[in-house]
């Protein structure tokens, strides 16, 4: 079962590295939540792979800084869609 998660941590930060993923896609994409996501590369990935969850905590940062920009996006686009903007 260890292996398993150490295995799905390494996927989960190669994932989000190779597709400048925020932690919402990467846990649609693997089918498991956010916190296990962000415990996964924090706690679990730290302990196997320094490095390679320094690199992932990057990714992370860059597009938790810039998820207001994001979200203010997303409601625009909603509201021209609906109002035929």
């Amino acid at each position: 079962m260890k292996d398993y998660i150490e295995e799905r941590a390494m996927n989960i930060a190669n994932y989000i590295i190779e597709n400048n993923a925020t932690v919402r896609q990467t846990a649609k994409e693997f089918g498991i939540s956010k916190s296990t996501v962000h415990k996964d590369v924090t706690e679990r990935l730290g302990q196997i792979n320094p490095s390679l969850a320094a690199e992932a905590r990057k990714v992370l940062d860059v597009n938790k800084s810039e998820r207001h920009i994001r979200g203010g996006m997303a409601t625009r686009e909603k509201y021209l869609h609906q109002h035929g903007g």
